[in-house]
């Protein structure tokens, strides 16, 4: 397998990319039918579950792929074949022994966490369904650290389109059959939230099929590139051998500092579902309530978040070889162009994405969850804000982590958290805003993370975006589009009360934010050419006039 070049990391991160929408796609996809099966109900005790299992998986595994493919990119630039050979073996290694470990924790402490956490001892069921997959993720996410870091997003992107698509089917599947199982037990038992329980339990499972048929993937294409890596390492004449014991000693050190931020960073679900748990166990309020408002908010309005805010995740994971590479070479200027050209690249996306997820809510949630009778499409109004805090706290996060800063995420993300648990504690017990609480503090948690974030990049790189393409360009553009947006649908919806209104304007809205977006100079022939279609992309807008040469 040939590793990449040097320059191409924006269209290694958009492969990444536009295998992360495809993915979120299907993963959007097939709750809707899960949603029908098991409801707001099982919805939340599934994103209970699933809370648990993040943070587990984090601190188990979930660095792995940044941490090995920081580090093997690294002894690549450099010619040390046989340090790569030995980081991968040190990582196995690592990746057995922490999933392991964590599988057992989740199988023993399963009830004790979801009835400490969460007041809500049903959620043990699913947890314990994703036992296994912590450790098969901890092995995926070796092998997909070993390709990224020879500068190579597509094994990564086909393992996770693939890793979707039998967790789509498997989870419906699944989640029917055991509902139906856990509505015999509620009728033999005279309860009613056993169905609910191992409904979310199937939507487990379809996870850790889903993680296994994407390491059977990685495993066969490693044996595939064997013979060549094995022939490299034979010709590496670096005469570098560093001792296994030094390799797993950086091995942890770069791990454990990425573990740590990625937790705070992901445990804000965690954190937030305890807090409303909480709240409305003191409020008052019933389960049932509880359930399905945490429901429509995890599983509907933050699952739409996830999408554009994936993009991000994408680029950042491809960045990070790309960036440490010029960091190993002390290549400042190509480390301030590659850190402006991703920033760039964000934005763009960013706030078009929030602008779109704010306006278009309501046909939104009501076209792919018709029978929705919650408040979601509200609290997706206001929780797409998050797109664009979420996506430059992310990419900023990986740029420190690139560039050897390892320590700063961990702490920016612990400020933000212990804000965002003031803040939404002050707005839930003190006004009584209830879930909005949680969503305010949902936005500024990242906001937080990102302004210390680009404090950083100041103070150590002497970096200094360029607020017009990176911040007013993208803002003017999107709110333009914004106006397209609304009166496109606003038209189209007094005709046709159908899904075709929300598509149609979707991409009329499209359509203008390239315009705009040429005729400003926020999208070049340069920026447009390192995206995966982009020639194209490059000819179309000069066909019509809109790319400013």
């Amino acid at each position: 397998m040939a590793r990449s070049g040097k320059n191409d990391f924006i269209a290694q991160g958009s492969i990444l990319a536009v295998a992360s929408i495809l993915v979120r796609i299907i993963g959007m996809v097939y709750r809707i039918p899960m949603t029908a099966v098991i409801g707001d109900r099982g919805n939340s005790l599934y994103s209970y579950a699933y809370s648990i299992y993040t943070i587990l998986l984090l601190l188990s595994s979930y660095s792995l792929p940044l941490a090995v493919s920081k580090m093997v990119s690294a002894k690549v630039e450099l010619g040390q074949w046989r340090n790569v050979r030995k980081i991968f073996a040190c990582a196995i290694l690592f990746g057995l022994m922490t999933g392991t470990i964590f599988a057992v924790l989740i199988l023993v402490g399963a009830r004790g966490f979801t009835t400490v956490l969460y007041n809500d001892s049903l959620a043990a069921i699913p947890l314990r369904f994703m036992a296994p997959t912590i450790l098969i993720m901890s092995l995926l996410g070796v092998f997909r650290g070993f390709f990224q870091g020879l500068q190579t997003t597509r094994p990564t992107a086909v393992s996770q389109l693939l890793e979707q698509l039998i967790n789509a089917v498997i989870s419906i599947l699944f989640s029917w059959l055991l509902f139906s199982f856990g509505a015999k037990q509620d009728a033999a038992q005279g309860t009613t939230g056993l169905a609910a329980a191992w409904g979310a339990a199937g939507g487990t499972i379809g996870t850790g099929a889903g993680a296994f048929v994407a390491l059977l993937f990685m495993v066969v294409l490693y044996f595939g590139y064997r013979k060549k890596f094995l022939r490299t390492v034979a010709s590496d004449s670096s005469g570098v051998n560093d001792d296994i014991r030094e390799i797993f000693h950086i091995l942890v050190i770069t791990a454990v500092p990425v573990i740590l931020s990625t937790a705070c960073y992901n445990a804000i679900d965690l954190v937030d579902g305890s807090l409303y748990s909480h709240y409305m166990a003191w409020a008052g309020a019933a389960d049932e309530v509880r359930q399905v408002r945490w429901g429509a908010y995890t599983g509907k309005a933050i699952l739409m978040v996830h999408i554009p805010v994936s993009i991000a995740s994408a680029m950042a994971v491809a960045m990070v070889p790309s960036l440490s590479a010029e960091h190993a070479r002390r290549n400042k200027k190509a480390e301030l162009g590659k850190i402006n050209t991703i920033l760039r690249f964000t934005s763009t996306v960013a706030f078009p994405c929030c602008v779109g997820l704010m306006i278009l809510a309501d046909p939104i949630i009501h076209t792919l969850f018709p029978s929705d009778r919650t408040q979601a499409a509200q609290y997706l109004m206001l929780a797409a804000l998050a797109v664009v805090t979420f996506s430059f706290s992310t990419i900023t996060n990986s740029i420190l982590q690139g560039i050897d800063r390892m320590n700063l995420p961990v702490l920016h993300s612990a400020i933000g958290l212990g804000l965002h648990v003031a803040l939404a504690a002050i707005l839930m017990w003190g006004f009584h805003a209830d879930i909005w609480g949680i969503i305010i503090g949902y936005i500024i948690f990242a906001l937080v993370v990102t302004v210390l974030n680009f404090r950083s990049l100041y103070q150590i790189l002497h970096y200094v975006p360029d607020f017009r393409r990176v911040f007013v360009l993208p803002l003017f553009c999107s709110a333009l589009m914004g106006v397209v947006t609304f009166a496109s649908y606003a038209l189209l919806h007094l005709f046709l009360q159908t899904a075709l209104p929300m598509l149609v304007s979707v991409l009329l809205s499209l359509a203008a934010y390239f315009a705009l977006a040429c005729r400003t100079g926020l999208l070049t022939a340069g920026n447009m050419k390192a995206l995966p279609g982009g020639t194209r992309l490059t000819a179309l807008a000069r066909r019509t006039g809109l790319l400013r040469e």
